[in-house]
């Protein structure tokens, strides 16, 4: 089976390794017999304006306290472009490909320097000072990373907000956030589709109303036609901003003063808001960008994901420019206008290193090998995943056929509470294992604990958790730290619970078998989803699929699979082929009680599946479906709980029982058209 595939880390002799096996395993130990020293040794990545003396300082237990590089002074926006203006002014920092537009840019360090300057200049004339809170809710623009970066001048905490989010969600994050200003775009295309962010910002205003806080909003206009503005709240973006000082004197921040907020969705319908801290945050992005996804001269790194995410705060803005490298950001789709979109951009820009979502690789080794070998692809060097797992075939035809065998790849696990990469490998230092994240980076001690609470040790399956704070740990939850010390410390006291769980093999290599709650137990069979999607990967005729547990009367849960088959198959697999192939490859206890052929799955613009979504509609849950704000196509949840239910009306015509608990193993609807 690939899952016992073994890469050697010498299989890469064009790959020019950060240290060698023998510095990262001296790095561990430092790390785990001194780690205050170690993180203050690696706290010197960025630029302090007065350097800490303090590594953690803190506890797990009862209340819950966090604390990093408590004495240290620093300026994020100094650590990303300052820094580099002495050395690196004239090199390239930030690709901008805007593909609506049909046009780019380029920008340098000192570019960067003045656009940030100059809107940190704008910002302060409209009253924003140090801990005001500023939204920001742009396509991937230019101005969306100038944006961050010019808030974390100033000292403002910046909100990010993802674009798809309807007029709702974003009033309830403008009240909670307590927003003094916002900056928007007018309009922005997702392939054929428009995205209406101002009608959306003034729509979510109104229903704010008195409630909000905002003075101004900044306005990015992305086409020729009119925008409506309201005078002395609206100001056109460039009009404004580009006529104020080009420069402007970045203010100290303590270590532990609030860098931004990011909220995240919730299955109760109210979204959370995870809360960073300025020092923590940038040495933890300077250093997992710096292990995982070293920049050397000339390299070029794409992360497809949105800015609205904490892939794209961490390893598109701050990761990559804390270490002097150049980024690039595209407001593309991989296969719009035409398959294989995401790959001429690499050749056209020279891309390096491309970091993106699992879901991202099966949509390309969907449309076939024959796409990726029209094209060049010599430029690129490193390949990576994060988002969700991905299952060891997808991860080798990315390998192969994509990196040609010649790149690593890097697969990397992490959170919008982690900040960055917590298990993933150093590349060309350590062999890879197809579908395994591998281990946790110097500095991180992971566990995995058992139903009874115990760790575990050697092989094992159980709950991911992490044994010490590190650098990047969210601090709590925006006006919420009792909610934030039940979500993540309550499970297992003393420990910070990830809400994983993994697999650990006899090397230490770990395997994300997917959320505790994508663990389902049928008739006593404990059942990772993961393992059903494994299965289901292997098979060409199905680009994607997602497996979820239900309620069920006798057996306590059951399997229900959502599948998207390919275009040219879709008349050559049905409902029972699946349900076959499961069985046969895992048991007949893991034979699904139902199986839906779907045209797509609900996720995240970064391309994350929302399987909380698929479990309520697939048990008929659709009053309370939550947050929906965060997914790329909300109307697409319509259209499956359409399926869903027209399945359950046929099943009660034809004599069978209502629901799924009672649904037979091959139940479910045929291919949609």
């Amino acid at each position: 089976m690939t899952e016992h595939t073994v890469i050697p880390a010498g299989a890469y002799p064009h790959y020019s390794a950060i240290m060698t096996p023998e510095q990262l395993q001296a790095m561990r130990a430092h790390a785990q017999t001194d780690p205050d020293a170690f993180w203050l040794e690696q706290a010197q990545r960025v630029h302090w304006f007065k350097n800490p003396t303090q590594g953690f300082v803190g506890s797990f237990e009862n209340d819950v306290s966090i604390s990093w590089f408590a004495d240290g002074t620093l300026n994020a926006s100094v650590c990303c472009i300052d820094q580099h203006l002495t050395d690196k002014r004239d090199q390239v920092a930030l690709i901008s490909q805007r593909e609506a537009e049909g046009r780019s840019e380029s920008l340098t360090y000192r570019d960067l320097h003045e656009r940030v300057c100059r809107l940190a200049n704008a910002l302060t004339y409209l009253g924003v000072q140090k801990g005001d809170r500023v939204a920001i809710c742009l396509p991937m623009v230019s101005e969306a990373v100038v944006s961050m970066l010019a808030c974390t001048r100033i000292g403002a905490v910046h909100v990010v907000m993802f674009g798809g989010c309807s007029a709702d969600a974003v009033a309830e994050r403008l009240v909670d956030s307590g927003a003094r200003a916002v900056i928007t775009g007018s309009m922005a295309w997702r392939g054929k589709k428009i995205v209406p962010y101002k009608e959306t910002l003034d729509e979510a205003l109104q229903k704010a109303g008195e409630n909000s806080n905002v003075k101004a909003m900044l306005v990015v206009r992305t086409s020729d036609e009119a925008v409506p503005m309201l005078p002395g709240r609206d100001y056109d973006y460039h009009d404004f901003v580009d006529h104020f000082e080009a420069d402007f004197i970045p203010v100290p921040m303590n270590a532990e003063d609030p860098m931004f907020m990011l909220y995240t969705s919730g299955s109760t319908g109210k979204a959370k808001a995870v809360v960073h801290a300025t020092g923590g945050y940038m040495v933890w992005a300077a250093y997992t960008m710096g292990m995982v996804y070293t920049h050397q001269p000339k390299d070029v790194l794409w992360c497809t994901a949105d800015v609205a995410w904490i892939t794209g705060h961490t390893s598109v803005v701050y990761g990559p420019l804390a270490n002097g490298g150049t980024t690039m950001i595209s407001d593309s789709l991989p296969t719009f206008p035409a398959p294989g979109r995401w790959l001429d951009l690499i050749d056209a820009y020279k891309v390096t290193m491309l970091f993106t979502a699992p879901t991202a690789v099966r949509a390309m080794m969907a449309d076939g090998d024959a796409e990726v070998n029209k094209r060049d692809l010599s430029s690129l060097r490193l390949l990576g995943v994060a988002g969700e797992p991905i299952n060891p075939d997808a991860w080798l035809w990315y390998h192969d056929v994509v990196g040609k065998k010649r790149c690593p790849v890097a697969d990397t696990w992490w959170q919008t509470e982690t900040a960055g990469v917590v298990l993933g490998p150093v590349p060309g230092v350590q062999s890879l294992k197809p579908g395994s994240a591998t281990m946790a980076l110097p500095g991180v001690e992971v566990a995995l604990v058992n139903t009874e609470g115990r760790r575990e040790e050697g092989p094992a399956s159980g709950a991911l958790c992490i044994v010490r704070s590190w650098p990047g740990q969210c601090r709590t939850l925006w006006k919420d730290h009792d909610r934030f010390r039940q979500a993540y410390f309550s499970m297992v006291p003393g420990l910070y619970f990830t809400g994983d769980g993994a697999r650990r093999d006899e090397d230490g290599y770990y395997w994300i078998t997917g959320r505790m709650d994508d663990v389902i137990n049928i008739a006593g069979h404990r059942l990772g989803t993961a393992e059903v999607e494994d299965v289901l990967g292997e098979d060409h005729r199905i680009v994607e699929s997602a497996a979820v547990g239900v309620p069920h009367a006798v057996k306590g849960q059951a399997l229900v699979v959502f599948a998207i088959p390919c275009k040219s198959a879709a008349t050559e697999v049905n409902e029972k082929d699946i349900s076959r192939l499961i069985a046969s490859q895992i048991g007949r206890y893991a034979a699904p009680d139902a199986v839906y052929l779907v045209p797509d799955l609900p996720r995240t613009r970064s391309g994350k599946i929302v399987r909380r979504l698929l479990r309520k509609i697939a048990s008929g849950d659709t009053e309370t479906l939550g947050d929906l704000s965060a997914l790329s196509d909300a109307s697409l949840v319509e259209t499956l709980c359409a399926f869903v239910q027209k399945q359950a009306c046929s099943e009660k015509n034809a004599g069978a029982s209502i629901g799924i608990q009672e649904r037979s193993v091959f139940g479910g609807i045929r291919a949609a058209s």
